[in-house]
Order: C-alpha cells, then sequence, then structure tokens
C-alpha cells in the first residue's frame, strides 16, 4: 500500500512538472510595443510582497516583479515605514487589472523588473516616490523624473522624509 501511494505521489509529480513545462515561459507572453525595446501585458496583482515587489497572476502563472527605478524601506527587517510602504503599494494597485511595461530586465532574485501602470493609469513607481514611501534607485536609474519626485517629497517632508534622518534600504540591509 506504501508503495503505491509514493508511485502515485511520483506519478501526479511528473504529471505536473511536465505541465508546467508546458506553460512556465521565462517571460510571459507579451506584446512588443513598436517604438521601442519595452514589452507591455496585462496582468492582475494577486499580492504585495513588500512597497516595492509584488506578485501578478498572468493567465495562470504567478509571476514576480520588482518595481523599476524605486527601493522601499526593508518590511523584513523592520525599517521604519516598510510596513506603510508595503500597504501604499497595495491601496495604489492590490486586486488591480494592472498594465506592466518590461524590459526585458530581471533582478538578480529573478523577478522582472517592470514599471507598473494601475487601472487609472497611474505610474505606480512614481506614485511611490511622490508619496514618499521610496527612494529613486539612482544605482540602477538616472531617470530624472524620479530623482525630481524624491527631491519634492523630501522638501515637503512626506512620507519617511519626516524623519530627520532616514536611512536608505540599501545601507538598512548591510
Amino acid at each position: 500500500m506504501k508503495n503505491k501511494s509514493i508511485i502515485l505521489i511520483l506519478l501526479l509529480l511528473f504529471h505536473h512538472c511536465t505541465q508546467v513545462q508546458k506553460t512556465d515561459v521565462s517571460t510571459p507572453n507579451i506584446s512588443k510595443n513598436e517604438k521601442s525595446s519595452v514589452q507591455n501585458f496585462t496582468a492582475k496583482v494577486t499580492r504585495i510582497i513588500d512597497g516595492d515587489t509584488l506578485e501578478v497572476l498572468y493567465g495562470e502563472l504567478p509571476v514576480v516583479i520588482r518595481l523599476q527605478h524605486i527601493d522601499c524601506p526593508e518590511k523584513r527587517r523592520k525599517q521604519p515605514f516598510g510596513k506603510k510602504s508595503k500597504q501604499t503599494l497595495s491601496n495604489l494597485c492590490f486586486g488591480q487589472n494592472v498594465t506592466i511595461k518590461f524590459s526585458g530586465e530581471k533582478d538578480r532574485n529573478g523577478r522582472y523588473i517592470c514599471l507598473i501602470f494601475n487601472e487609472k493609469g497611474l505610474n505606480v513607481n512614481q506614485e511611490m516616490i511622490r508619496r514618499g514611501m521610496a527612494w529613486h534607485y539612482k544605482k540602477y536609474s538616472s531617470e530624472i523624473e524620479y530623482d525630481q519626485l524624491e527631491k519634492e517629497a523630501r522638501k515637503n517632508k512626506i512620507g519617511l522624509w519626516a524623519d530627520p534622518n532616514p536611512i536608505p534600504p540599501w545601507e538598512w540591509r548591510k
């Protein structure tokens, strides 16, 4: 009886793996924007992992996305504003069918690096900075708009900029 159970489990795992291989793709099947190398697709946001990472369901495939140009306070390491940053991202897009602009890059953790636009057409990446919930991640981005949004949020002491000495997440992680 025990051997039959093991064989059944192995058969189910084998069947599941072959089905995943048929449907799993390294990049979602997305339409190419003719004017640039940016590729777009639409998917439903099913999970907010932290302030700069979310999961979408593309067809039946869960895809983890890292928001491009920004870095948010760490939720796991209890950095100030980490939970608030996650909640802000959730308020902006959780449960929505979002438009995702994917340039073909992945980070070292295999997450797709993308711009996210919510159902209202709002650039979620920029809005996180505008609301003082993220830094412009200058190590990986030279986009002037993001730098200007951060300067404005700092000047107005919005969100994490109300803290007199906010520590950037890349330093907090050390």
